[in-house]
């Protein structure tokens, strides 16, 4: 329901920082589109990479997809439209103002902590396509895995750096597009052919094939796992500021975004399932492979190099989305309440939080080269990415008790769209959430026959470290000087 903003704040709600507004209104940043927004959303969440795996469920895949999508996606989407509506500044200060402001840092850190390990993982993917398209025989050199991860993110640093939200828009629409939508509407569109040929299709498409083989545990991780798959939704939300009109616009670049990532992760894997048997499908060799089958069909295999092209792009796209939103997010709380040295809360004349994005290179620099270049941290990396990825569910729970606080302590603060039943949405994402980081304690395959309590061990460990320790550090450890004003800590840099 729509309501007409007010000049005037609701009582005991707290206005944001003269840093936030700052930068939220910087005078070299410029508005962006809400389809822009949209489709920043839908990089940062959906892309072609999981259709192979998803494909050998054949129809199943809608109900994988389609349940995570009720009980998290959509409880994700209409909160974070309710709140970014009625407060700028993203989670952080939803989660400040809903709960308090430790736990507004302890969001943004939550949501930041998870691309320490996730750009290794995104741009290894990256490397490795570019690989099929150059000379598939690079994809096993950890040289060549570790120069593209290391070039391609200190690109993705300038880039920011140079030209700010509005480049990283335009790259988002543009990557969707050409790497994303286009080559998952020819992937469905050649599907579809393949059956108006009359040719069977390869995975059973019948009512008794709707869910997936019950396997016990198995197969509850496999459906809470997808929960994780849509995970993001809420993150651009920091760019709030940089819509014309805000409350209408933002509700309706998440309405779009919801519907596109649905068709990108449904559509594409039932087309694979039409046309390449399940037994056919290698889960190893990836998305290239699976396309490269498709379009060999019709004989277009000349469009395959292309179309690999087309989704590093897209993936370049998403990785430039999720440069910008967690640390432009650690950034504000950080000038907000002086959680941060004022070192890393420096930003240049386009108002890019460049000192967080260079020391976060440094890390990644690190880290590539040990992924690429050392084979025992690069067999045990997924279970980093478990840890930072159930760090990252953690922002779930504050956001989910945020809103429905919020809704109690300041009922009559506006809000341009206020979600239908949200006590009961908060409910059901909060469950979700919960049972999402339960299951990451389940040992996975690549543990093999090692000790289950060690598992749990490592990754309680790790949750406990990430996600606990170090904001607990830094809040304890905060000084009063880190609360400087923003015009000490900006940089004029070309």
């Amino acid at each position: 329901m729509a309501e007409t903003p007010s000049a005037e704040p609701s009582p005991g709600i707290k206005q944001p920082g003269a840093a936030a507004q700052t930068l939220a209104k910087h005078p070299a940043a410029s508005y962006i589109t809400w389809t822009a927004l949209s489709l920043m959303t839908v990089s940062s969440v959906a892309s072609l990479r999981p259709a192979p795996t998803m494909a050998v469920y054949g129809l199943a895949c809608v109900f994988l997809y389609v349940l995570p999508a009720i009980v998290f996606l959509v409880p994700t989407a209409l909160v974070s439209a309710e709140l970014a509506s009625g407060w700028s500044g993203g989670v952080y200060r939803w989660v400040t103002e809903g709960i308090s402001p430790n736990m507004g840092f302890a969001a943004a850190w939550h949501q930041f902590a998870m691309t320490i390990f996730y750009y290794p993982t995104l741009l290894s993917f990256v490397a490795s396509t570019l690989a099929y398209v150059i000379n598939p025989s690079l994809a096993s050199s950890g040289v060549f895995t570790a120069v593209v991860i290391i070039v391609v993110y200190w690109s993705g640093v300038l880039l920011a750096l140079r030209g700010g939200i509005g480049v990283i828009a335009k790259l988002a629409s543009s990557g969707v597009l050409i790497g994303t939508l286009i080559p998952g509407a020819l992937l469905v569109i050649l599907g579809i052919v393949y059956l108006l040929q009359g040719n069977p299709s390869a995975a059973p498409m019948d009512g008794g094939h709707i869910l997936p083989a019950w396997t016990g545990i198995a197969s509850i991780v496999l459906i809470v796992s997808n929960f994780g798959a849509y995970s993001g939704m809420e993150m651009n939300a920091v760019h709030v500021n940089e819509l014309k009109d805000p409350a209408k616009q933002f509700p309706r670049a998440m309405f779009v975004a919801v519907l596109l990532v649905l068709v990108i992760l449904i559509l594409p894997p039932l087309a694979i399932s039409w046309v390449v048997p399940s037994d056919q499908i290698s889960l190893t060799a990836g998305v290239m492979q699976a396309i490269e089958v498709v379009f060999a069909h019709f004989g277009m295999q000349w469009l395959v190099p292309i179309i690999g092209l087309a989704i590093v792009i897209a993936s370049l796209a998403g990785f430039m989305t999720w440069l910008s939103g967690p640390s432009r997010s650690l950034l504000l709380v950080a000038k907000d309440g002086g959680y941060l040295p004022p070192y890393f809360q420096k930003t240049n004349k386009v108002g890019v939080q460049q000192n967080i994005l260079v020391v976060q290179g440094w890390v990644t620099t690190l880290l590539a080269l040990l992924f690429a270049l050392v084979p025992a941290v690069s067999n045990a990396y997924w279970i980093f990415m478990t840890i930072t990825t159930s760090v990252y569910l953690l922002v779930y729970l504050w956001l989910f008790i945020a809103a429905y606080r919020l809704r109690k302590i300041a009922p009559d603060h506006p809000r341009g769209y206020r979600a239908p039943a949200l006590p009961l949405l908060c409910a059901v994402g909060f469950i979700a959430s919960l049972a999402a980081i339960a299951i990451s304690f389940v040992p996975p395959s690549q543990f093999g026959d090692g000790s289950p309590w060690l598992f749990v061990g490592i990754v309680g460990g790790g949750i406990a470290i990430l996600g606990l320790i170090i904001p607990w550090l830094l809040i304890t450890l905060r000084k009063a000087s880190w609360k400087i004003a923003d015009d000490h800590v900006s940089e004029e840099t070309a």
